[in-house]
């Protein structure tokens, strides 16, 4: 890995982890990330061709010269949905421990919440609520709210995962000339987006090989500050040849990087794969550790790595 010259600034990794965007009402993130291409793509290599709207749902493809290689990094998180009085409903996999700040917005404003859970005597299972001075509405969405901890080599916030997986694609545009870019939506909470986009890229430009710009986890086998991870498996198995190209020309070009090998977790990934067209797929990300808390904490020289190393591949897959 190329040692930094001067810091980083995560400015943009910072506005984005404050915005609200849980599965299903990820509009928030895509007119920031369509304003963000708006502004600054006339500084980039290649100007893009965006689809969106009618068709896209709240999902973006921006299209770079001739595509050969798609990056999928999906927009929305985890979160809670606020059920009858102050039950709350999971949105995804969050961590649940009472204490926990969230934070929504329904019809009479903006308030912060906390946390509660206990046991259902019931069923056994435990039982979620929130405490806040007033009740939202019915089927409000309730967030994380964000702490942003930053020092010399950590970042620490809610939704690294997967601001962090967005942040790393708009950083490849800056000079990427060949390939798409896929902003998509739900992955947290069962998927559904993702093979309609495939689906499109497939007909329209002949792309049948995807990076899931997305967030591991750090294990007794994945450590910071190592480089991203190129995983190599988790609850599904990408092609084997494929694979083999992505850690060849990240060893040819001197990347840092991690093989990841899991049993578990999921990804876009999932739906590339059982999609109706053959597609190639890998995961690469940096790893975090505090997985789906608010306080998920990644390296710096991982991120940097997660960049260079997609820049890297999408030249030379």
């Amino acid at each position: 890995m190329k040692k930094l010259t001067k810091p980083i600034k995560y400015d943009l990794l910072k506005q984005m982890c404050h915005i609200h965007a849980p599965s299903g009402n990820e509009v928030k993130m895509k007119d920031f990330i369509l304003e963000y291409v708006k502004k600054h793509s006339k500084q980039w290599a290649q100007q893009p061709k965006i689809f969106s709207g009618k068709g896209f749902q709240d999902n973006i493809i921006l299209i770079f010269g001739k595509p050969r290689t798609a990056i999928f990094a999906h927009m929305d998180s985890i979160g809670f949905t606020v059920r009858y009085g102050k039950q709350l409903v999971k949105i995804g996999g969050p961590v649940t421990q009472t204490g926990f700040k969230l934070v929504g917005s329904d019809s009479l404003g903006s308030q912060d919440a906390v946390l509660n859970v206990s046991e259902d005597k019931k069923t056994g299972y435990a039982k979620l609520e929130y405490k806040a001075k007033r009740d939202f509405e019915r089927g409000t969405e309730l967030v994380f709210k964000a702490d942003w901890r930053e020092d010399e080599d950590f970042i620490q916030c809610c939704y690294m995962d997967n601001r962090l997986g967005v942040y790393n694609a708009l950083k490849v545009a800056e000079t990427l000339k060949n390939g798409a870019l896929v902003f998509s939506s739900w992955e947290e909470h069962g998927g559904g987006s993702v093979s309609y986009l495939q689906k499109f890229l497939q007909e329209k430009y002949e792309i049948s090989q995807g990076l899931i710009s997305d967030i591991s986890w750090i294990s007794d086998g994945v450590h910071y500050a190592k480089g991203p991870v190129i995983s190599m498996r988790d609850s599904l198995i990408p092609r084997r040849s494929f694979i083999n190209r992505i850690i060849e020309s990240a060893t040819k070009n001197k990347c840092a990087y991690q093989l990841e090998i899991e049993g578990s977790g999921g990804s876009d990934a999932k739906e590339l794969q059982m999609a109706e067209y053959p597609w190639d797929w890998c995961f690469i990300g940096a790893a975090e550790e505090n997985v789906h808390t608010p306080d998920e904490k990644v390296h710096k020289k991982d991120i940097e790595g997660m960049v260079e190393l997609y820049k890297v591949l999408m030249k030379e897959l």
